[in-house]
């Protein structure tokens, strides 16, 4: 007797999961091969999964209206014999929790492989479906070294995404034996997250040999660059988890005969010319990044024809120079770390250009001050009411500022609705969230909803929906604003609005009798960074010109 454990497979090209709607077997069932399991539901289709083999229902993913990542476990089938991969038999171990912590949402563990003998074992803890959409996380805390007692239920690690930071609790108790990596590192969903040595049986998950890669990363390959990267994050995060003795995993395919492998797996492969038919994957038959990896190091360089130049030796890197009087070094990780990924990926993907002109604020300054004056315990107005209520009313006649581009879909989505981005400082970095239509919100509840989510941002306790789907940013200084300002467009944004700071400056005014008065006015530069490939600079410098016209005349931009 064995066990089959059924994976979700590929079900759509960009799909990451799907939704059970639909039961057709419950534990202790017999289920005959072909015959169907459940239907599961894309934001593309409803596929009705089947039974590659014939035996007996014996743990199902969850109930209806559960989601289910492509290559997580969706039936565990007691079979006779080896039809198909049969896995270790489970043992009655508690499922794998993972508690929220600060920003989150509360995560569910996949079905995990457990002790099946008695004795000493090890238990593999593998990061489990912590959200839509989530590929990977990465370590951002321990609360566990190796050589730690840890209990069922305690803390291991907190595991951050760009949408939340989530605690993993431990389902068993015992010691931790093996981890993942370092903080700063990046696991990614389902592989090993930390090897805890418990009271019974053993499962060990095979991994690429450490001293292997570093043997082979000095042959040419296609992709140079692709196999160090490979071979670094081969040797830093799985190598701990390698056991004494691999055993090669088999090959298993899905119900159509594809390879088991996630969206993002499949892109890649395909950009890198690679099949994955020829790719070995886990014991699980998914075939993950680093099994990718793995075969690309594996491949022999073409040797060179006879006639051909010999290989000029590679010159070797200088070594860095050491530097006097070198601080405390600082390691990338968490937010910084996504901050700095996200910036860098805007500015590599988006021709930006930038465009500023200066408003005079000195009557709009004046209605501040005499809206706070009688506000009562109305929140006090600050300039960024005003300035989003001007961008609002502006917007309508711009629909191209108020806009996303999807690069791969090559398609530009307009909105008609503003859902305001507002770049806040925190002590953990920059994060944005965002005023939901702001077009529909008095000056009054601007100003609330703006100290509402810059507290939450500031202690962490902002929602993943709060942070996200913004249709267009603004990011100020405030009287730290300097001159002007060319600021980084939230990708996949097509425009981002930054004020400077007010400056008092004499100029030359009207007199109202044809001539001119030195006068003492309130200035304010205002910059916009755009997307070229979706707003001109024309239309920039238009958007900008209609809503200085609504700023220096405060009763047209409270009209409309």
């Amino acid at each position: 007797m064995g066990t089959f454990t059924f994976r979700l497979p590929d079900i759509g090209e960009g799909i990451a999961e799907a939704e059970i709607v639909a039961w057709h077997v419950k534990v202790g069932d017999r289920i005959e091969e072909d015959s169907p399991i459940a239907d599961m539901m894309t934001d593309k289709a409803t596929v009705e999964m089947e039974s590659p083999v014939t035996g007996v229902v014996r743990e199902v993913a969850g109930e209806v209206g559960d989601t289910v990542a492509i290559g997580s476990p969706l039936v565990v089938i007691e079979t006779e014999g080896g039809e198909a991969y049969a896995e270790p038999a489970p043992a009655a171990e508690p499922e794998p929790k993972a508690k929220p912590a600060v920003n989150s949402a509360p995560a569910r563990a996949e079905p995990v492989e457990a002790p099946a003998a008695s004795g000493k074992g090890r238990f593999v803890f593998r990061l489990p479906d912590i959200g839509e959409g989530i590929a990977e996380a990465e370590i951002v805390a321990w609360h566990v070294k190796v050589g730690d007692r840890i209990e069922e239920d305690s803390p291991i690690a907190d595991m951050m995404t760009d949408k939340a930071t989530v605690e993993m609790e431990s389902p068993v108790t015992g010691v931790v034996r093996e981890i993942a990596g370092e903080v700063g590192a990046t696991v990614a969903i389902g592989s090993p997250l930390v090897v805890i040595e418990t009271e019974g049986g053993s499962y060990e998950a095979p991994g690429p040999d450490a001293e292997e890669v570093r043997e082979r990363i000095a042959a040419e390959t296609p992709d140079a660059e692709d196999v160090e990267r490979a071979a670094s994050r081969l040797e830093n995060e799985s190598a701990p988890l390698r056991p004494s003795k691999p055993v090669p995993p088999p090959v298993v395919r899905s119900a159509g005969g594809k390879a088991l492998a996630s969206p993002a797996v499949r892109a890649r492969a395909r950009s890198l010319g690679v099949d994955l038919a020829a790719v070995t994957g886990g014991l699980d038959g998914v075939v993950r990044h680093e099994h990718l990896d793995a075969h690309l190091l594996a491949q022999k360089p073409v040797a060179p024809a006879k006639d051909a130049p010999a290989a000029k030796p590679e010159a070797k890197r200088a070594p860095e120079q050491q530097i006097d009087g070198a601080g405390e070094q600082i390691k990338v990780i968490g937010l910084r770390r996504r901050i700095a990924e996200n910036m860098a990926a805007s500015k590599r993907h988006i021709p930006h250009f930038t465009y500023v002109d200066e408003c005079d604020v000195t009557e709009l300054e004046r209605w501040r001050g005499e809206f706070n004056d009688q506000r009562g315990d109305k929140p006090k107005l600050t300039l960024l009411p005003f300035l989003i209520t001007a961008i609002c009313r502006t917007l309508p006649e711009f629909p191209m500022i108020n806009a996303r581009y999807d690069e791969e879909a090559n398609v530009v989505t307009r909105y008609d609705s503003v859902h305001l981005g507002m770049a806040a400082q925190t002590p953990a970095g920059l994060m944005v969230p965002v005023i939901r239509n702001a077009q529909n919100l008095t000056l009054w509840a601007l100003a609330a909803e703006i100290a509402r989510l810059a507290e939450a941002a500031r202690e962490g306790t902002a929602k993943s929906e709060e942070l996200s789907g913004s249709t267009l940013t603004v990011t100020s200084l405030g009287p730290l604003g300097g001159i002007a300002t060319t600021p980084v467009i939230n990708r996949p944004e097509v425009a981002i609005i930054g004020p400077n700071k007010i400056v008092e400056r004499p100029v030359y005014v009207s007199d109202g009798q044809g001539g001119e008065r030195i006068e003492k006015r309130k200035l304010m530069n205002v910059s916009i960074s755009c997307d070229h490939r979706v707003v001109d600079g024309w239309d920039a410098a238009s958007f900008i010109q209609a809503l200085k016209r609504r700023i220096e005349a405060p009763l047209m931009m409270l009209a409309g």
